[in-house]
């Protein structure tokens, strides 16, 4: 277990460290994503932004993941997951649009008016703090993917074993240092798991950028 995001985001980073010999940098997934991804941008001395998607849930079981809405319009579904539950896109098109509206909510408190990073021909190395049916991660994917970049990397602390294997085809690289095969959530391999406010990844995103323009702020705690 770890002990929590920060933790996670620590051990992970020295996974990570053959990449700080590349011209990379750390996309992080609010909330939770980004407390990971702020270790792993330090450890690597790597630029860190925040990549927001947003999962459509299923109706009625929010936090069951049937897709996932990103930016570039990006929208991917959990086939699989639709058809068991005999769901098809045109019934959630209310809940996409609700989404959506969030997702640009989101990217305006985030980032406020810093353009997003250029891409192209970059090693992009997306964190989140696990994969649990991978539908917020693959829409970050295809996301980053949409602005070519040279390398994409997926990052996580833990993740269900056939998500992860799943995912090895998609990216250039994954990095996962735990995939249980018995996975019912992210949070029991972590023993502590507060959900994240978005004051909390503003926090950490303006420290980031702050130092990655030369200054030296104290550390959010």
């Amino acid at each position: 277990m770890f002990a929590d995001r920060r933790d996670a985001g620590r051990q992970l980073a020295e996974e990570l460290l053959p990449y700080q010999k590349e011209d990379c940098l750390v996309l992080a997934l609010p909330r939770g994503g980004v407390v990971v991804g702020y270790e792993v941008a330090k450890r690597l001395q790597a630029p860190l932004d925040v990549l927001v998607v947003r999962k459509i849930g299923a109706p009625g079981q929010e936090e069951l993941a049937v897709g996932a809405v990103g930016p570039e319009n990006v929208v991917v579904w959990n086939w699989d997951l639709l058809n068991y539950l005999r769901f098809h896109p045109e019934d959630l098109e209310n809940i996409v649009q609700r989404e959506k509206l969030e997702l640009k909510r989101r990217q305006e408190a985030f980032r406020g008016q810093r353009p997003f990073p250029d891409l192209q021909g970059k090693t992009v190395i997306v964190v989140d703090d696990g994969l649990a049916t991978g539908a917020t991660a693959r829409a970050a994917i295809q996301a980053a993917k949409a602005l070519r970049p040279g390398k994409v990397v997926l990052a996580v602390p833990v993740g269900s074993r056939s998500t992860a294997n799943d995912f090895r085809q998609d990216v250039d690289d994954l990095v996962c240092l735990e995939t249980p095969v018995q996975f019912s959530a992210v949070s029991q391999w972590y023993e502590k798991f507060p959900q994240n406010s978005d004051r909390e990844v503003i926090e950490l995103l303006s420290s980031a950028w702050r130092q990655e323009a030369g200054q030296s702020p104290s550390r959010p705690n």
